[in-house]
């Protein structure tokens, strides 16, 4: 790459240290160049693992650094509103971790202060560089199904606790398993489809001594399509992750996309040379007419990477791309969430708009 963009990392909790720093370390062009971390066992993580990088004392440091172009926030989602409008009246370009914002005027008003300073603006929807999600967005834009009729995705995990200290699970703002896990199924609809006509979701809370929701289904009309939207805390056996139902067949699909747990364990990206690629046992299953022949079989999944996610950032900086994950779209998501809340309550359609 002809430049170097500098960036400053805000948190390197769980999802700065698994899904932001060893992502952006493997993006030639990209440089980890300091990191604002305030508790102890982070700080001595990222000085063994990062040793060039540097750390910041003070949020200011990170805000008031000119060698610094691109800003990430990766903090708790009831602080993004505040870091990110901060980091734009500084002059950064921004990338937000997901969910964008609690609120979609929160959204709206980032949205207006990037273009008032002609900075770029996204938000981390990793996800849509999934493998299994890269596959059936092959599947559905080669029209393999026919007519899709009905598109449900499943994100779900077993975890009859709760974890202690976790900000997910009490009750506050954009905390719960909708702004967490619904923030990726929802980005995932929009992209394949755009916005919905009308949402109707059920949203709840299943283990004792809940605070906050850890189950919910948001169904998604768009007139002739059906989009389901599932996520739970106690799925302990396999089902399926993706079910495409079309006017000539199936597609069918178990098993997560693999970069996460990779990153969990310490793999960088530019270390493996087959990073993202999935195990031919979690390969879908397809069951569909192709050219009036009747076709059943597995279909190998594409290769995942996460890093393109990054890269499209990079090369929007630089003015050569356009951006992949626009903050109209984001500020979509959280415009679902809040109509899906909303319709939980009153146990109604509700139109989006």
């Amino acid at each position: 790459m002809s430049k170097t963009i500098n960036v400053g990392l805000i948190g390197f909790g769980g999802a700065g240290r698994v899904f932001h720093a060893p992502v952006i370390s493997s993006v030639e062009g990209l440089k980890l160049y300091k990191v604002f971390e305030t508790k102890k066992e982070n700080i001595n993580i990222l000085k063994s693992k990062y040793k060039d990088v540097l750390l910041a004392s003070e949020l200011e440091d990170i805000f008031n650094d000119e060698n610094i172009e691109l800003v990430v926030i990766a903090v708790p989602n009831k602080a993004h509103f505040d870091l990110a409008s901060r980091a734009l009246n500084s002059g950064k370009n921004v990338l937000v971790e997901k969910p964008f914002t609690v609120t979609s005027k929160e959204a709206d008003e980032l949205i207006r202060l990037s273009k008032e300073k002609n900075k770029i603006l996204t938000v981390h929807q990793n996800r849509r560089w999934d493998s299994d999600f890269r596959t059936v967005k092959k599947i559905i834009n080669n029209n393999l199904l026919g007519d899709l009729v009905e598109y449900e995705v499943h994100y779900d995990r077993f975890r009859n606790y709760f974890k202690q200290n976790s900000w997910r699970e009490e009750s506050i703002e954009g905390s719960g398993i909708l702004y967490d896990l619904g923030a990726h199924l929802i980005d995932q609809a929009q992209y394949l489809f755009g916005t919905p006509k009308k949402i109707f979701a059920d949203i709840r809370i299943q283990r004792q001594g809940g605070k906050t929701n850890d189950n919910f289904e948001v169904i998604l009309d768009y007139s002739g399509l059906k989009v389901t939207l599932k996520a739970g805390m106690l799925v302990r056996g396999k089902i399926p992750h993706f079910m495409l139902l079309g006017t000539k067949g199936t597609f069918i699909k178990y098993g997560m996309d693999p970069q996460e747990e990779d990153l969990k364990i310490g793999i960088m990206p530019k270390d493996k040379v087959d990073f993202g690629k999935e195990i031919e046992e979690n390969w879908g299953e397809i069951n569909t007419e192709i050219n009036g022949s009747h076709v059943v079989g597995k279909i190998e999944s594409e290769a995942g990477d996460y890093r393109q996610l990054y890269r499209n950032v990079y090369l929007s900086i630089l003015g050569e791309e356009e951006l992949i994950v626009t903050p109209q779209q984001a500020r979509n998501t959280i415009k679902i969430i809040e109509i899906a809340e909303e319709s939980n309550k009153e146990k109604a359609w509700i139109q989006f708009n």
